[in-house]
């Protein structure tokens, strides 16, 4: 063997010795390395504490958040579409009525004679049949003003006329604006009724505001609630007069009271439906006869001030107070220990009881 392959196959021997010193010692630091390091623990490794003796820990187990749905206020006064006052004939004479369960607040007033008129309120609704359409008074506006309400009728006596324009009242009237028809018997002046398109066509007409801002009357509970000590109420007879009187009996399933025009169930004219209250609110206010230049007998209603009264729903009955201080002001309701008290959620009817007359519950 020449010398030259000698040393090719030395200089080859050592090549291969440093490829094995090289893998042996690659496999040896990564071995060294995982040693070292700290054990990835997995949800399957439990941890240990002196505390527990060696022994796994106990998982705590999940805590239940509950997140409450957001009150996004009552259902029947929702938007900022302005309300609409229209006021309802109710003398004797009148039978039956129209579009009533679509207002989402209702008041009954005594006026001449004995007979009692009603004030209903409409808001985000489209009745297509509301009536029959009557005239004004003057303490009817006071009711207007503090819902910001557009005020329609048909007609009006001196004082009011006189107050509609003083206190700048925004009045859709029969008498100049041709918002209604006539229904059968055409010869009976109780028989003007008007729909929802109509008025909001007529406040068009007059450029009328038809949003607001302001809130509701009074606060409602955002769920159905129970009054808290209060008293039974399964049925609430309601006297303004020997002429008028009106009835509620509480229905357990619907939750609601139906009502009653005197001694008949008070329906409306086109569907029959039964109007009915979620809500009453009677109270009693002083009335008494006005200095009327028609001498027609018309009355004096003092709602400036305060008084007595109940507030029922859901089957049962708590004592109030009511307060107004001005025209325009917002009527306050109150329980017994002076805080306001809360509605649910549905259409209430504010029966405004002269002090002559009465107010049972059952």
């Amino acid at each position: 063997m020449e010398k030259k392959d000698v040393i090719i196959i030395i200089s080859a021997f050592l090549v291969i010795t440093l490829i094995c010193a090289g893998v042996v010692c690659g496999a040896l630091y990564v071995k060294n390395k995982q040693s070292n390091e700290k054990p990835n623990y997995e949800e399957d490794v439990l941890s240990v504490t002196d505390d527990n003796h060696g022994e796994p820990e106990e998982e705590e187990p999940p805590v239940e958040v509950v997140e409450e749905e957001p009150y996004t206020g009552p259902k029947i006064f929702s938007g900022n579409s302005r309300e609409i006052a229209v006021m309802i004939d109710n003398e004797t004479a009148v039978k039956s009525h129209a579009g009533l369960n679509d207002a989402y607040m209702l008041y009954e007033f005594i006026i001449e004679g004995g007979e009692s008129r009603i004030m209903a309120f409409f808001k985000g609704t489209n009745p297509e049949k509301i009536g029959p359409v009557r005239s004004a008074r003057h303490y009817f506006l006071d009711y207007a003003l503090e819902h910001d309400a557009i005020f329609v009728h048909f007609g009006w006596s001196p004082k009011a006329q006189s107050d509609i324009s003083t206190l700048k009242i925004n009045n859709i009237n029969g008498i100049y604006d041709d918002f209604y028809w006539r229904e059968a018997p055409k010869s009976s002046y109780h028989n003007a009724f008007t729909s929802m398109a109509n008025l909001l066509k007529y406040a068009g007409y007059k450029k009328y505001r038809t949003t607001s801002e302001q809130g509701p009357l009074v606060e409602y509970y955002q769920k159905d609630t129970e009054l808290n000590g209060g008293n039974k109420a399964n049925e609430v007879k309601i006297k303004y007069s020997n002429l008028q009187s009106t009835r509620y009996v509480y229905d357990e399933e619907s939750k609601t009271y139906l009502r009653y025009k005197r001694d008949y169930e008070h329906r409306d004219r086109f569907t029959n439906e039964q109007f009915y209250a979620k809500n009453i609110i009677a109270i009693f206010v002083r009335d008494e006869l006005l200095a009327d230049p028609e001498d027609k007998g018309r009355r004096e209603l003092y709602n400036i001030g305060s008084g007595n009264g109940y507030y029922i729903t859901n089957g049962k009955y708590i004592e109030i107070k009511w307060t107004k201080t001005t025209r325009a002001g917002k009527t306050i309701y109150t329980d017994l220990e002076g805080n306001e008290i809360k509605l649910n959620d549905g259409i209430t009817w504010i029966q405004i009881v002269p002090i002559t007359g009465s107010i049972t519950i059952n």
